[in-house]
């Protein structure tokens, strides 16, 4: 089965809008979801760096810090759930690009003074398009692992404020988030 690209499905002659609006760049000139053609970019270093956190009650906190969970090691389940969840991205999300990637780093840092947790992923590769995606599913991962884990001590655990703070590489270059 060959494919014949056309305006309609981003190939050859696929002309965004003219005007200054930003574009979503997943939605064909018909507005349907397809998957952006980066066979034309160049392959450079990426870098993202994705955040949230984890919060609870004193107690629960403190049972996990003792390791006093009933599931077992909490933190370390949910840094390995994290850096496996970022090699899946591809998978979860359905216009992701599979990209291979080098590193993968979860940090899960103790927040005493919130009764939390602060999760923290770094993601690299050298790819056409960048690792954004795959940090912010680590966290995310990491989190909801944390939450399966220590949810027989606490069911309103909270989990917050997922974002980006950093990314690196492409043509878009670098960028830090504002203070949240």
């Amino acid at each position: 089965m060959t494919t014949e690209f056309t305006e309609g499905n981003g190939g050859p002659g696929f002309q965004p809008p003219h005007d200054d609006s930003p574009t979503l760049t997943h939605l064909d000139v018909q507005g349907q979801a397809h998957m952006v053609d980066v066979s034309e970019k160049v392959v450079t270093a990426r870098v993202a760096i994705a955040q949230g956190q984890v919060l609870m009650s004193a107690a629960t906190f403190a049972a996990i810090e003792a390791g006093n969970a009933p599931k077992g090691d909490v933190l370390g389940t949910a840094r390995l759930a994290g850096i496996m969840a970022a090699k899946q991205t591809a998978q979860l999300i359905p216009l992701c690009h599979p990209l291979p990637l080098q590193k993968i780093k979860v940090e899960i840092t103790p927040d005493a003074q919130r009764s939390g947790y602060v999760i923290q992923a770094i993601v690299k590769t050298k790819s056409e398009t960048g690792v954004e995606m795959e940090a912010l599913t680590a966290v995310s991962i990491a989190a909801l692992t944390l939450y399966d884990m220590a949810k027989a001590l606490e069911k309103s655990i909270r989990i917050e404020n997922i974002h980006l703070l950093h990314k690196q590489g492409g043509k878009s270059g670098e960028w830090h988030t504002s203070k949240i």
